[in-house]
């Protein structure tokens, strides 16, 4: 197992520096300028690169970016903030997508795995129907309309919670935009667990536990739960980034001060701040790596005949 983990560990190493390096030069490579050009003159812009290193050949640009990355900071800002360190801001940030995330992920996989349990206890009868049902409008309706839908009813019509996020009444604040984000996680996750439990209810195995007196609850921990794992786990995964990372458009509708309002706000600002761009790209790929990673961990766990043939 531990040479398993070791193996994986690498490969994602490699991955995130291949990305990293990607990243690094597209953005140098962009056209366009990373100052509010309307606000400074042309020797003041030129002061500034020089400052940046920008002058420098973009492989040294890139040597002295990795060397800062490992001394954990991500450099300062072009535009955005008056230019202030850039780690200390995406953190708070990324504490607040995270408590959100974290909520919606909670939030959705339950949910979807109840709709998905119950569609599939029920196959081809009207609760089967109706999850299904259920299922498809949340991936037809996109999040932020849903969003929009309970900021209508529940914050104009009926003020239960507050119109726009407020920090200081988080857990109130948080319910509806946890509840958009984790729309399409519950379709998701519910379609996935009605189809593998299908199949699996279907298989011989779980037929001869049936033959032989197992039923209810304990046949599905058992033997249909813990069998249609896997594929589950492997859907839950990329929507774990997704969901923790944020929403651009539901945090900029609901006013969330996340990383995906940051984004919005360093591409759209008075002029790209390229290194904002840059660091939430690295940090948005480590935490799909990471998660993919430990996916990859967990699948040994469930499967060993995955970490045995990870050896031939």
């Amino acid at each position: 197992m531990t040479k398993y983990i070791a193996k994986r560990l690498i490969m994602s190493l490699l991955t995130l520096f291949a990305i990293i390096f990607v990243l690094f030069i597209l953005i140098r490579i962009m056209p366009g300028n990373p100052f509010p050009v309307e606000r400074m003159s042309a020797e003041m812009i030129l002061q500034k690169r020089l400052e940046l290193g920008l002058d420098k050949p973009i492989l040294v640009q890139f040597a002295d970016y990795i060397s800062m990355l490992m001394g954990g900071s991500f450099g300062n800002g072009t535009s955005l903030y008056n230019g202030a360190p850039i780690k200390p801001i995406m953190l708070k940030c990324l504490e607040n997508s995270f408590k959100i995330g974290v909520l919606s992920i909670l939030f959705g996989t339950l949910v979807g795995l109840i709709i998905g349990i119950t569609a599939a206890l029920h196959r081809g009868k009207f609760l089967d129907g109706l999850c299904t049902i259920v299922s498809i409008l949340g991936v037809c309706i996109p999040s932020y309309v849903f969003m929009i839908f309970l900021q209508y009813f529940f914050s104009y019509k009926i003020p239960m919670f507050p119109y726009f996020f407020d920090p200081s009444r988080f857990l109130s604040s948080a319910v509806m935009p946890a509840m958009s984000l984790s729309l399409f996680a519950i379709s998701t996750v519910a379609r996935f667990t009605r189809n593998e439990m299908v199949e699996v209810m279907n298989s011989d195995y779980v037929k001869l536990a049936e033959a032989k007196g197992l039923y209810g609850l304990q046949l599905i921990r058992r033997h249909v739960l813990r069998n249609a794992l896997i594929p589950i786990v492997t859907v839950i995964a990329p929507l774990v980034v997704d969901l923790l990372t944020g929403a651009m458009v539901i945090e900029k509708i609901y006013g969330i001060n996340g990383v995906g309002k940051l984004m919005v706000d360093a591409i759209a600002g008075q002029g790209v701040d390229y290194n904002y761009v840059l660091a939430l790209g690295i940090v948005f790929s480590a935490l799909y790596i990471g998660i993919m990673l430990l996916l990859d961990i967990l699948y040994g766990i469930i499967d060993p005949r995955i970490r045995l043939a990870a050896k031939d």
